[in-house]
């Protein structure tokens, strides 16, 4: 634990030291010197043993060749720009398996197993042993195990020249969400254990045994949701594959045409699986004509029938976890909107509020909202929550939200919603 004089060094080293930077991060990470650390895993040690919040460690621009290890709870790796923020490692599973007892340093970023609500943002992570080495098995972006629980990954691109690129493996009670990410890699590159919701993102396999991958054998709850994203890969690509109990939803979903006509397929003897094969889709179509294989079927849902408008990260997580208004304000612009971008069956009688996950440094917010495109300036106002009135049933509504900081004003994505008819 640290003692109270070195807290308050801490706190006068990160708060004050960098007084000029209007940026709203408890540590900034720079390679030409001008923050607090020119490397990311110098701040990562830098973060208090059990910090009482998020602490938000902003990395600059430039091509991070680290890997690196969490072992602290509650810690945000925010990147400055996603294309430009880069952490790249090589590092290959076997080779790492033959020199070690298990995979604590197999990954580019590593999570302790006992470490819980880590937030990787505006990043671009990846695991290049391939494209060196030309060696495509096993080799893991991020890699988490044990206790690690409520990892968080938005607004970055996961990649990886192997199989296994996110591999989140707390199998007993882990719970993930991913918004607005690109992934990539070779076999099982998205393998899930335990929850997992991931919205808004986008997929591509180069291998041909699977893309997507669950493992929800401890409890029967346990679940791998996928929403409003997009499949690609090589031809021939397949969905997904699982070896033990899984739990899959699919909902508006893309598919490439060079998706396989295979559905989603147990990898090893099904009959000792305790619940079945579970494989529910809504609103997915492929690019061509669709297989038959992914036709709605949410009436048979395992655990009864659902709605697609029931499908959320809080109904995904039984009601024990809701990122989408708990997430700390890291990126640099607003995010995670409510009601969800692309909502088709919004009822004008029981929303009226929008909602979003703010930046980081607002002073204030711009919104933007009515039935054009581009929506109306309609008010401006320092809550991350917008009021609203009257909303018409079986209409289409349109909104942004832009982020008022100090010293500019940071525009935010079009987002929209269609009203159910009554």
């Amino acid at each position: 634990m640290l003692s109270y004089i070195n807290k308050i060094f801490l706190f006068l080293f990160f708060n004050l030291s960098l007084g000029y930077c209007t940026e709203r991060a408890d540590i900034i990470v720079a390679q030409d010197g001008s923050g607090h650390f020119t490397s990311i895993q110098a701040a990562l040690d830098s973060v208090p043993d059990s910090p009482d919040r998020y602490w938000i460690i902003l990395i600059k621009n430039g091509g991070y060749r680290e890997k690196l290890f969490i072992t602290k709870s509650k810690v945000c790796l925010v990147g400055e720009d996603r294309e430009k923020t880069i952490v790249i490692y090589p590092e290959l599973r076997k080779n790492w398996r033959a020199n070690n007892p298990d995979d604590w340093g197999a990954a580019v970023i590593n999570i302790g197993n006992e470490v819980t609500d880590i937030v990787l943002a505006n990043l671009t992570i990846y695991n290049n042993y391939g494209s060196l080495y030309e060696d495509h098995d096993h080799q893991f972006a991020i890699r988490s195990g044990g206790n690690s629980n409520r990892i968080i990954i938005v607004n970055c691109n996961v990649w990886a020249d192997g199989g296994d690129t996110v591999s989140l493996w707390n199998s007993n009670s882990g719970m993930y969400y991913h918004a607005n990410c690109d992934f990539k890699g070779w076999v099982d590159y998205v393998c899930p254990r335990a929850w997992c919701y991931i919205t808004d993102s986008k997929f591509y396999g180069f291998n041909k045994t699977a893309s997507i991958w669950h493992d929800g054998k401890a409890d029967s709850t346990m679940k791998f949701v996928i929403r409003n994203s997009e499949f690609d890969g090589v031809d021939g690509f397949p969905l997904g594959r699982y070896h033990h109990d899984a739990h899959f939803f699919l909902v508006d979903c893309k598919f490439s045409k060079t998706m396989k006509d295979q559905p989603i397929y147990p990898a090893s003897d099904s009959s000792k699986y305790k619940w079945g094969q579970r494989k529910y889709f809504w609103n997915c179509h492929r690019d061509g004509n669709d297989y038959a294989w992914y036709a709605n079927n949410l009436n048979s849902a395992y655990e009864g029938a659902v709605e697609e408008k029931q499908i959320t990260a809080l109904w995904t997580f039984k009601g024990k976890w809701d990122p989408e208004r708990t997430m700390p304000a890291v990126l640099p612009f607003t995010s995670i909107p409510h009601p969800r971008n692309g909502a088709y069956s919004v009822s004008s009688e029981n929303v009226d509020t929008l909602r979003w996950i703010g930046g980081r440094n607002a002073v204030s917010y711009n919104i933007y909202f009515s039935n054009d495109n581009p929506p109306k300036f309609t008010k401006n106002l320092k809550e991350n929550f917008y009021i609203l009135n009257d909303l018409k049933p079986a209409h289409s509504y349109y909104w942004r939200v832009d982020v008022v900081t100090e010293n500019d004003t940071i525009i935010g994505d079009l987002w929209t919603f269609t009203t159910k008819s009554n």
